[in-house]
């Protein structure tokens, strides 16, 4: 199955509660990730008020500098923050 991004919605600091095609719904922490690539692309979403500002592809989440992250790492970034965290992973 393909996975891929149906809602996407900014829940605080770099936080997003993303809804997948496969029915789950998981939140992920994109902090780690943002400030641990060096890349000058990455360097916008280090603000809070700008990574705020992104939007759903038809695919995955997408910021008006063009960064995106597949839809397969976040959805397996979710899983493991949330087993992590024994949130409740809902399906």
């Amino acid at each position: 199955m393909i996975i891929y991004i149906t809602k996407a919605e900014f829940i605080e600091d770099y936080t997003v509660k993303l809804s997948f095609n496969d029915g789950m719904v998981m939140l992920v922490n994109l902090k780690n990730s943002i400030f641990n690539d060096h890349r000058k692309i990455f360097e916008p979403l280090k603000d809070v008020q700008y990574f705020k500002k992104f939007t759903l592809d038809t695919w995955t989440l997408v910021w008006p500098n063009g960064v995106d992250f597949a839809p397969e790492y976040l959805y397996e970034l979710a899983v493991k923050q949330n087993e992590k965290a024994h949130n409740i992973i809902y399906h």
